[in-house]
């Protein structure tokens, strides 16, 4: 895992020209991609063109690495991650956020779509995650590399309290709360709604967790952000449908870029 994480982040830094170290990662989820958009864009490289990466299969997932500068920072985003339901191994999974990690960066950003959980949540919100439930495999299963981290990682703090206070400050309006992650592809029945409800989750994914771990294995500062694209549990649950995350994400893209610039800034 190490030699790999080298290798590509070697040719991450050729390919892209990169001549001085990124401040800032970004992981940007489902229909999220938008954000590049707001960055000056100085090259990008796509997940194809990398020996050994794996792929991203699912629509809203652009599947490369973009390089620029956002905020006044210099910026490194995944537009597009993979998820273990795609038949990826967990270590795959977490790949792309230990390469993000291997870079001298300040602070890990990662966004998703979620579906919510806490029945007071609506469609469009954007929640900022404050400690999560992981109900994948641990990417940190097996041999510990230890150059990259202790074997034990302390987890209490895994989201970055200082962190969560700006984005307070910047948008007064945001909800916080529990971000659960399980494996999918399939959206949750009922019961499981309830079920994750109960056990103290305000919205529930596919992604993230895995990669959160691994960058708190190397101790890199973690901000989190869902944005709640359809509700599962209590008087508003209604169908959840793919299409429906895309239609959130552009409505919300607006809100989110400007939330996510405003602390890459003050980062």
């Amino acid at each position: 895992m190490l030699e790999r994480i080298k290798k590509i982040k070697s040719l991450i830094l050729n390919k892209m020209s990169i001549t001085q170290e990124p401040e800032i990662a970004i992981i940007l989820g489902s229909g999220l991609g938008g954000l590049v958009d707001e960055m000056e864009v100085m090259a990008t490289l796509d997940y194809a063109d990398i020996e050994g990466f794996p792929l991203s299969t699912v629509e809203g997932h652009r599947g490369r690495f973009v390089w620029g500068t956002l905020g006044g920072r210099r910026v490194i985003a995944m537009q597009g991650r993979v998820h273990y339901y795609e038949g990826y191994s967990i270590d795959d999974v977490a790949l792309g956020a230990r390469v993000l990690c291997s870079f001298a960066i300040r602070a890990l950003i990662v966004s998703n779509a979620a579906g919510g959980v806490n029945p007071s949540f609506n469609v469009g919100d954007l929640m900022v995650i404050e400690d999560h439930i992981n109900l994948l495999p641990n990417p940190l299963i097996g041999k510990n590399i230890e150059s990259l981290g202790t074997r034990f990682p302390e987890m209490t703090t895994a989201y970055d309290k200082a962190l969560i206070t700006l984005a307070h400050s910047l948008d007064p309006d945001l909800r916080e709360g529990v971000y659960l992650a399980s494996s999918g592809p399939t959206f949750e029945t009922p019961a499981e709604y309830r079920f994750f409800h109960r056990i103290g989750a305000d919205a529930c994914g596919m992604s993230t967790t895995a990669e959160v771990i691994v960058a708190r294995h190397q101790r890199i500062p973690v901000f989190g952000l869902s944005l709640i694209t359809n509700i599962g549990y209590g008087a508003q649950a209604g169908k959840a449908t793919h299409q429906e995350v895309f239609t959130a994400a552009a409505a919300a893209t607006p809100r989110m870029t400007k939330l996510i610039k405003g602390v890459v800034e003050q980062c």
